[in-house]
């Protein structure tokens, strides 16, 4: 059997983490349950991290990442509508993909907040700064003031939030999907006003 690194093992610590808070919540996630839920004995957890507080960290630069990746890759390299259409859909999508990850990433934000101040901030304020930076790339025949930019991250993130709150209470995968569209659609009047943008039709 191939040795894995220790590169890896971290990975398989930081995807447990993820499970385990969404599940037991911060208090909850023992290093015991990690490793178990890594299917990893708790000595090689401890080899990979010196602390909880050690591999907490490494789940907040995940979670941060996570983020920033989906609103990447949510990019049409378009014109800021469709841009903003896309960033949403994206998050919303990274959701409903993984409810799991949708709680922890709450619940890791709430309790960083409760404790640490700063680091729950800096995990909300890079997945904004993304959305921010994808949007100001976007081309438009009007340049769109850094204000209206700045609007628009909000609204989008106000929207994924509260569909992730839904999607993390009910868990109804369909009545999630025609939810993303209803949001999509609030997204389309907001900008249409905002903007003078037309609704895409749904």
């Amino acid at each position: 059997m191939p040795r894995i690194s220790v590169a890896q093992r971290r990975s398989d610590f930081i995807n447990a983490a993820v499970e385990v808070i969404a599940i037991h919540g911060i208090e909850g996630a023992t290093t015991r349950r990690i490793a178990e839920q890594a299917q990893a004995n708790l000595a090689m957890l401890h080899y990979c991290y010196d602390s909880k507080e050690d591999l907490f960290a490494d789940v907040f630069d995940f979670v941060a990442g996570r983020f920033r990746e989906v609103l990447k890759d949510s990019d049409p390299h378009s014109d800021p509508v469709d841009t903003a259409r896309q960033l949403l859909r994206g998050v919303m999508e990274c959701y409903l993909e993984s409810a799991n990850f949708a709680a922890a990433a709450l619940e890791l934000i709430s309790w960083a907040r409760r404790q640490h101040g700063d680091r729950g901030i800096s995990v909300y304020d890079q997945a904004l700064e993304t959305a921010r930076a994808v949007l100001g790339g976007a081309t438009s025949d009007h340049p769109v003031e850094p204000e209206t930019i700045d609007q628009i991250a909000y609204v989008i993130a106000v929207l994924a939030d509260g569909f992730a709150l839904n999607w993390m209470t009910y868990g109804d995968r369909s009545a999630a999907t025609e939810q993303m569209e209803i949001a999509v659609s609030v997204l389309d009047s907001w900008l249409a006003v905002r903007l003078g943008a037309t609704p895409a039709a749904l």
